[in-house]
């Protein structure tokens, strides 16, 4: 169906406009109610003020549209995907699907549709809602006793599971999986303080206060590598020396993200 209009409100449609192909579809200041667009295609659409109420997007695919300033209420977005789309941000907390392996596939299928058009701001939020579904899914995916999860990872697999999740908490708390700066910055200060502590306690005195605080002052050197205040073993200044590449590393990863998301 090619360079329709829509000229009227549209509601209570189960079947008619399902698994069709729209290219260049228009509406402006319409509103669509109850209408089924399953496994749908919009190529090239523009819908200028449109009101979309308890609609079914599920298994639609949007290429190259255009939602100005468009709502979406009670619709169903499972399996949608879309590609080069200007779309308002808010979809992602009003419209996601309710189970978590579908919000995640929303959310970075949403994701790549605002970095394809440059929205650096709605990327962000999207990765947000992205790292919150995936978090919540790898958790139930091993611990959960829904049907679903059970049905899934029957057994023994959920110890990869468990695996997946705890690597994935892991990453998230040492820098937020590549997305928070201000978590990088915590584990630095948390690896100063494992210094002070190392170097209190077998090079001072570990009832003193004052030692620690002396330790801390120095291990910003130590951890840069540019003063060694005691005679560290090897194996404590090689995993400093690790420790000092992968933060520089990191910060490097967040850095080439947020910058190339501009």
């Amino acid at each position: 169906m090619t360079d329709l209009y829509v000229s009227r409100n549209v509601e209570n449609e189960p079947k008619d406009y399902a698994f069709k192909v729209y290219v260049r579809l228009n509406a402006k200041k319409q509103t669509l109610r109850k209408v089924s667009f399953q496994h749908s295609v919009f190529d090239a659409c523009y819908f200028n003020n449109c009101n979309f109420d308890s609609c079914d997007f599920t298994g639609c695919r949007f290429v190259g549209c255009n939602f100005h300033q468009s709502a979406f209420s009670g619709c169903k977005f499972e399996y949608a995907v879309f590609e080069r789309c200007q779309i308002d941000d808010d979809i992602l907390e009003r419209e996601a699907p309710r189970e978590e392996n579908l919000k995640m596939r929303f959310a970075r299928s949403l994701r790549m549709n605002f970095q394809q058009i440059g929205d650096a701001k709605a990327v962000n939020r999207a990765i947000s809602h992205e790292l919150e579904a995936t978090s919540s899914y790898l958790k139930k995916s091993w611990s959960s006793r829904e049907t679903y999860y059970r049905d899934k990872y029957p057994g023994w697999k959920k110890v990869p599971q468990f695996i997946k999740w705890l690597e994935f908490k892991v990453l998230d708390a040492i820098w937020g999986n590549g997305e928070n700066t201000l978590k990088l910055l915590r584990a630095i200060v948390v690896v100063h303080l494992l210094i002070a502590f190392y170097d209190t306690y077998h090079f001072g005195n570990p009832w003193d206060l004052t030692a620690y605080l002396t330790s801390l002052a120095a291990s910003p050197g130590v951890f840069f590598g540019i003063a060694t205040p005691h005679p560290y073993p090897i194996w404590f200044s090689s995993i400093i020396a690790a420790t000092r590449l992968v933060g520089f590393a990191f910060l490097t990863a967040i850095l080439v993200k947020r910058f190339g998301r501009r």
